[in-house]
């Protein structure tokens, strides 16, 4: 196959450089979008009468051929091809004859490459919005199920105030709320044409972009032609949002495979996300939850590479951001992977909620709502937390929880107390108190259960 360049040298590319600089491994990805979008700009060259439109036509429909056989028998790579640029042109070439080199006229594999990666996201973009939407659900799911289960509340991975298992969930929910808003975002910022641009400086050829950009379903056309070929901020923007999606799953799967230890016992997994052990027998190893987590530093791999590849790059293109590829196609299959097993495993899981509601008893997090009683009492907080702060070391030194002592006892650190304080100490009391906006009470999650439905039917 041929070079789309090759005039201005004597020599052959040395064999070695030619591998190194050859990204048809990888770019091949990127067939039906460069195929699409050539499609697009040949349409355009007839209509401007930039080409003859008979030629156009021939073009176009030798273009379509190539599509449809690439979408139903996917992409054979034969002969050496530079890149998927390349590739098209030549197999265009095979069809037509030499009328192909005339698709190339009024652009760059510049502004090529740029389209081609922008419309491969914002379809990629869309898919992740969706597993997103996918994973909420299951999360709704689970939380609609177990409104009535109660659990400790974590700081420090010490037990800090109960709350209702279901808030803890619809935590994550809001999470990959956020995570899908900034997809959101970043869709609008990417869908903006850059065919047109060329190779740096635009093109003398009265070309009609604005013509290109309906056909390719763009709502903004790039304003500066440098800008145009030498952004990956969307590429940048997207790997720093899949990163704190990733992170977000990653703090998931630590849960759940906390969880779902002896210690705590709290779920257990269905057996279809789990594996066991070469030597142990017994084993069921949260395997899906501990790979999410481990594929996280990959992506934030793939982050700091290519921040570091474009750190220093004049304007415009350098050959350097050909190494944007790699990062960008690994991270949309890892996070659409991890998205998806994450939501089938928080589905199929079941709950403990005994274990849940035992794990409270004889532990200390009802503390907070002693002190709020001394406050309500007229006491000062920082008074009444130093009194619960004495009781608590009282039990401890003398074995016993809060719940165990009686009146008297309490009495033993201030005249204040009365007899219905032991009614405080219960776990679902406790829960159920936290009443303010945004908080544990069962009101206020089964509210926040509805709305987050609602959130996900207006999308």
């Amino acid at each position: 196959m041929e070079n789309l360049w090759g005039g201005r040298f004597k020599k052959e590319i040395n064999k070695e450089m030619k591998e190194f600089t050859s990204s048809i491994a990888f770019d091949q990805k990127l067939a039906v979008f460069d195929i699409t979008g050539s499609i697009a700009h040949a349409k355009m060259l007839g209509k401007c009468h930039i080409i003859p439109d008979v030629e156009s036509q021939k073009i176009v429909a030798a273009l379509e051929v190539i599509l449809k056989d690439v979408q139903k028998n996917g992409l054979s790579i034969t002969g050496e091809a530079e890149d998927i640029h390349t590739w098209v042109e030549n197999k265009l070439k095979e069809k037509i004859g030499d009328i192909a080199g005339k698709l190339h006229t009024a652009r760059s594999r510049n502004d090529q490459v740029a389209l081609d990666e922008r419309l491969y996201l914002k379809e990629e973009v869309k898919k992740i919005k969706a597993s997103l939407k996918d994973l909420q659900t299951s999360l709704l799911l689970i939380a609609e199920k177990n409104l009535d289960v109660i659990m400790p509340g974590y700081t420090h991975l010490q037990h800090a105030q109960p709350i209702i298992f279901s808030h803890h969930l619809l935590a994550y929910f809001y999470k990959f709320n956020r995570d899908k808003g900034r997809m959101k975002d970043l869709f609008e910022r990417m869908d903006v044409l850059p065919l047109g641009s060329a190779a740096l400086a635009g093109t003398s050829f009265p070309i009609d972009r604005e013509f290109v950009a309906k056909q390719l379903g763009f709502d903004l056309i790039s304003e500066n032609s440098l800008d145009a070929v030498s952004d990956r901020d969307f590429i940048l923007e997207f790997l720093s949002a899949a990163s704190i999606c990733m992170m977000h799953l990653s703090r998931l799967s630590e849960e759940i495979i906390l969880w779902s230890s002896k210690e705590f016992n709290f779920i257990e997994l269905d057996d279809s996300f789990c594996t066991g052990s070469s030597i142990m027998p017994q084993k069921k190893n949260p395997d899906a939850a501990e790979l999410i987590r481990g594929k996280t530093g990959r992506v934030y791999g793939n982050m700091i590479n290519l921040f570091t590849a474009m750190k220093a790059l004049p304007l415009a293109y350098n050959h350097d951001m050909q190494e944007d590829k790699e990062p960008l196609f690994d991270s949309v299959e890892t996070i659409k992977k991890s998205l998806f097993l994450m939501s089938q495993m928080i589905k199929t899981l079941t709950v403990n909620r005994e274990n849940m509601s035992a794990s409270l008893k004889g532990d200390f997090s009802t503390a907070t709502e002693l002190a709020d009683y001394l406050v309500r009492k007229g006491l000062s907080f920082r008074e009444a937390h130093k009194i619960v702060g004495e009781i608590v070391l009282y039990c401890i030194k003398n074995k016993k929880n809060l719940s165990q002592l009686n009146l008297q006892e309490f009495k033993l650190f201030h005249k204040i107390f009365e007899e219905k304080v032991t009614e405080l100490l219960n776990p679902h009391a406790a829960a159920n108190a936290k009443t303010s906006y945004g908080g544990t009470s069962l009101k206020r999650v089964k509210g926040s259960v509805q709305k987050a439905k609602k959130l996900l039917k207006q999308e």
